[in-house]
């Protein structure tokens, strides 16, 4: 199991104020040390450990098994609040919410789900996953009563911190899709994430080398690759969508919260402005309402489709395929917006602050340097391109891992 598995008694005095309390707090001493955090760029143990002391990776289980009992709206919002420190935590909490809440929509097996479910929340464990659909790179093997699993993904984000992932695999020429923990034998992850941006989402390649997997372990049985999924069992995607408007818009948030403390504390105002402080500048006073009108748009936009996702799951097994697909182009719309707003106001924010700003010291370049890198996980332009087809022609996203 990851070094970060601490066990903590949960629930106990966790109350919806409480969790966004402590994410704030968590947030604004990531923002202190981000720029040491980024320049490091390691495996966000201690960073997880403080998510499961404050009760923030049981947010959105239920009360019932000790969670807070929050709602998507509440959840995403936690990630983006998380990201104002620091991008990569908050990608770290919004994945773990989409994985670990997936098993109650996603399981046939719904006794084995709630079993799930009690054990994350008792053990605060810490979900991940190895699933991209570009990288298939993993097998599955009948071996003796089970399976060994085989292969290597080439990105598997909290490949290190994870204590529990969701992972699929070839199996008899059909795709299998389950849940296992990591500390079973086998697992090997790789300390090679060295992108540019987002260095604290520990998101290197996973091994498997005759990793053992069990039948209670499926999601369900396995399926042609070209077979539908229940409605239900797809709204991973336009959730993890949400999760991606969200972080990038608390890097963005976070951007523009350091330029403005940096503009009052030591920016000098230009020679020609006819001004003391920098603070008083018109044209430094124009950029800052127009990011900062910007971003309260973009985060309307992405609170609307959180409750329209959120409407259309809590449907349960009864939501069609329409209802998702109009929560879906909600949430694609969401993150065209978000992918414009967080990219160009994490470059523009040293047009306020100016040349000293751009010191190795401050390392301001990282809120660009972590949008950049993520926007880039699947075109923004096709997103954009099924918003279109919604609005134009009524037709709702084709449903993948993607989509």
């Amino acid at each position: 199991m990851s070094q970060s598995n601490v066990v903590y008694a949960a629930g106990l005095g966790v109350t919806r104020d409480s969790l966004f309390a402590s994410a704030s707090e968590i947030s604004a001493d990531l923002s202190a040390r981000a720029a040491d955090l980024d320049r490091e760029g390691r495996p966000p143990i201690g960073e997880i450990v403080k998510l499961k002391k404050a009760g923030l990776l049981n947010a959105l289980h239920a009360r019932e098994i000790g969670g807070a009992g929050l709602d998507w709206a509440d959840g995403l919002k936690l990630v983006r609040i998380l990201a104002r420190g620091e991008s990569s935590i908050g990608q770290l909490l919004g994945y773990h919410y989409v994985n670990s809440q997936s098993i109650y929509w996603s399981f046939a097996d719904q006794a084995r789900a709630q079993v799930l479910g009690v054990e994350t929340v008792a053990q605060n464990l810490y979900w991940g996953a190895a699933v991209n659909p570009r990288d298939p790179g993993l097998t599955l093997t009948r071996r003796g009563s089970g399976y060994v699993l085989n292969g290597r993904k080439s990105f598997s984000t909290a490949a290190r911190v994870s204590d529990y992932i969701n992972a699929n695999a070839t199996l008899d020429g059909k795709i299998a899709n389950f849940a296992v923990p990591t500390d079973r034998p086998g697992y090997v992850a790789n300390d090679d994430w060295d992108n540019i941006g987002q260095r604290l989402s520990d998101s290197g390649s996973v091994e498997f080398h005759d990793f053992p997997v069990y039948d209670e372990d499926f999601v369900g049985p396995p399926a042609d690759e070209n077979d539908l999924a229940p409605v239900l069992a797809t709204f991973n995607t336009p959730l993890i969508q949400l999760v991606f408007v969200n972080f990038y818009l608390g890097a963005a948030e976070g951007a523009l919260a350091a330029a403005v403390d940096y503009v009052r504390t030591t920016t000098r105002p230009w020679i020609t402005s006819g001004v003391e402080k920098a603070s008083d500048d018109p044209y430094i006073l124009e950029r800052v309402g127009e990011f900062t009108a910007s971003l309260k748009a973009s985060a309307a936009l992405a609170d609307s489709a959180a409750l329209a996702v959120q409407t259309a799951l809590a449907k349960g097994r009864d939501v069609t395929a329409r209802e998702r697909g109009e929560a879906a182009a909600e949430a694609y719309a969401a993150k065209v917006h978000a992918t414009h707003v967080a990219l160009d106001i994490t470059a523009r924010v040293f047009e306020i602050t100016g040349a000293r700003s751009t010191a190795e010291k401050y390392r301001f370049d990282r809120f660009w340097r972590n949008v950049r890198t993520h926007t880039l996980h699947d075109p923004v332009f096709y997103k954009a391109r099924e918003v279109g087809e919604f609005v134009l022609n009524g037709t709702i996203p084709v449903v993948s891992l993607y989509s």
